[in-house]
């Protein structure tokens, strides 16, 4: 018995040195970043800059205009996003039209496009000659673009939509899976129409899914930088994210770490509000006996709905790539009377082309950000992915340790409310100078790394304890017995019981940086260039066929590597131990 008691002593204490470590890493990745981001813009320089952000004579262009831009980006797409998103999930998973599986593959599948993607497939078809350079496929055609429908808040909301809807989607089609058909079985016993079971049954018992989806949208439109940058920025429609941008890429930094610090807090207050909305009232939907969802027959609706179903998908999963494929073989920019040409992808540099531009698959460079964009999202992944299963495991060893989990959890979560392009500019105020004996992290390949493990330490984590949490702790406790301290135990037990969960979240994290380019956009210099950033610089250049075809190679490794990470997770929820 004392020799138990004193191995129990010694399992808590490398317990207690492990989330000591962990919480170290958490704080230098997470805490000190925005801790230098506000120690930033305080002091003498600080302070005016506050002070120009809020009431200065560039107060409205800098700071106000944008935010009413970015709210109203933001509120189109949570909405559009959720009314698409629920009405594809409600067709997925509760009527009887055919060819639902395939209509909910393809509506999975915009979220695992990078958002630049759909943009340059939109002023792929819609760009008109306002700004100049090559117009679009439409206008090539002789069909008038109004500026509207090119530039500006109504091409960038709706290439956000058509990325985001997923999110929607995703949400509320787990949810309208756990609506159980007895449920539907007793309204209708009732006598309940249809409509009225709709109205008070099905719609009450997802509407924290709902909102979920329509924060989650309305969240990823406020802040995302890529959409805003290459359709509005060409007509000077500002948002936070390309404000903050610009003001840091020209050398203004302590006016764009406020504008960071002021996108965080929009971000923060949204999905702080939207837990707080979602965490009122009782939605229970689950009950003592399961039952299946309870189809809905539609009737004479059901070819339309097939119709309206497979058109969004077609449109936001099938179509964006189509076009960017065929743009990157027409050798005059949005026109097919031009001819086609290979040379985007494998020509040598002709001065009649391109302004002598090599193809993709012939250039040194963008071979060199292909190479390091699959290293820095290799070097994420593991980097997240282990510090996620040992945040994980600490908490699973030590649940009632409520300051020490606590923090863990506080701190894994923190990041999932910095936007990426914000949170690059927290990297570059903490690490962009020497600390002490330690250099400048910045243009280096390092400072790309720690970012992305600090930015993808919320998915990591949750993914890991989650499949930690399907290994059921009487084995841990067997071994435990058995004599097999700590070290072994996760190395013998929860990891290869758990392996598919946690390589499958890995890969997720991989996809997310191989497609991410707001957290990159202000890391990257000339020494570390990766793909993302090369297709935003070749955009920007009217470069179009380039920046299509590098788009299209991301597409393609972000959706492989997705459907072997929904491979792997269905392999474990199927092969799960309890």
């Amino acid at each position: 018995m004392r020799g138990r008691g004193s191995r129990t002593v010694a399992s808590r204490g490398r317990i207690g040195v492990l989330a000591a470590v962990v919480i170290t890493i958490l704080v230098i990745l997470v805490a000190l970043p925005l801790g230098g981001l506000v120690a930033a813009t305080v002091g003498e320089r600080g302070a005016g800059a506050w002070g120009d952000v809020f009431v200065g004579r560039i107060a409205s262009n800098l700071f106000w205009q944008p935010l009413g831009n970015s709210l109203l980006v933001g509120l189109g797409t949570g909405v559009l996003s959720t009314i698409i998103g629920a009405f594809l999930a409600w067709v997925v998973v509760m009527s009887d039209v055919p060819g639902r599986k395939v209509i909910g593959a393809l509506a999975a599948v915009p979220f695992a496009l990078p958002s630049f993607a759909i943009a340059l497939a939109w002023e792929t078809v819609f760009r008109n000659d306002r700004i100049g350079g090559s117009p679009g496929l439409l206008q090539s055609f002789g069909i008038a673009v109004p500026d509207v429908l090119a530039w500006g808040a109504v091409p960038i909301t709706l290439t956000l939509v058509a990325h985001y809807f997923s999110l929607s989607f995703l949400v509320v089609a787990a949810a309208l899976a756990n609506v159980g058909g007895d449920l539907l079985a007793a309204a209708e016993l009732t006598g309940a129409s249809r409509l009225r079971i709709a109205l008070r049954v099905t719609l009450p018992a997802v509407a924290p899914a709902l909102l979920s989806g329509f924060l989650l949208a309305f969240a990823e439109g406020v802040s995302n930088f890529a959409v805003p940058a290459l359709l509005g920025l060409p007509v000077r429609f500002q948002t936070l994210s390309t404000r903050l941008y610009g003001s840091i890429s020209t050398g203004d930094v302590e006016r764009g770490y406020v504008l960071s610090i002021l996108l965080v807090v929009v971000a923060a207050a949204v999905l702080y509000l939207g837990t707080r909305a979602t965490g009122r009232g009782s939605f229970a939907t689950l009950t003592g006996k399961a039952t299946r969802a309870r189809s809905v027959r539609t009737g004479v609706w059901r070819i339309p709905l097939l119709v309206v179903a497979s058109a969004l998908v077609l449109v936001t999963a099938i179509i964006p790539g189509i076009v960017l494929a065929v743009s990157t073989v027409l050798r005059r920019t949005g026109r097919v009377d031009g001819g086609f040409t290979l040379h985007f992808w494998t020509g040598e540099s002709d001065p009649g082309i391109a302004q002598g531009v090599r193809g993709i698959l012939t250039d040194p460079t963008v071979i060199n950000a292909l190479g390091g964009t699959l290293a820095l999202g290799a070097s994420v992944a593991a980097g997240a992915i282990v510090l996620g299963v040992l945040g994980a495991y600490v908490l699973r060893r030590l649940p009632r340790a409520r300051a020490t989990s606590g923090t863990i959890s506080f701190l894994s979560y923190v990041p999932f409310l910095i936007p990426g392009v914000a949170f690059g500019a927290a990297f570059i105020a903490q690490f962009g100078t020497p600390i002490g004996p330690l250099p400048s992290l910045y243009g280096t390949f390092w400072i790309l790394i720690l970012a992305g493990i600090a930015a993808s330490v919320p998915f990591a984590f949750q993914t890991s304890r989650a499949a930690l949490g399907q290994v059921s702790s009487e084995l841990e406790e067997a071994a435990t017995v058995a004599g097999a301290r700590g070290p072994r135990r996760l190395a013998r037990i929860l990891l290869p019981l758990s392996a598919r969960g946690v390589v499958g979240g890995g890969v997720l994290v991989f996809v997310t940086m191989v497609r991410d380019l707001s957290l990159v956009v202000l890391l990257v210099t000339p020494a570390t260039p990766l793909l993302s950033t090369m297709t935003f610089r070749y955009a920007s250049e009217g470069f179009t066929q380039h920046a299509n075809a590098i788009t299209l190679i991301i597409a393609a490794i972000s959706v492989a590597a997705t459907l072997l990470a929904r491979r792997l997770q269905g392999a474990r929820s199927s092969g799960s131990t309890t």
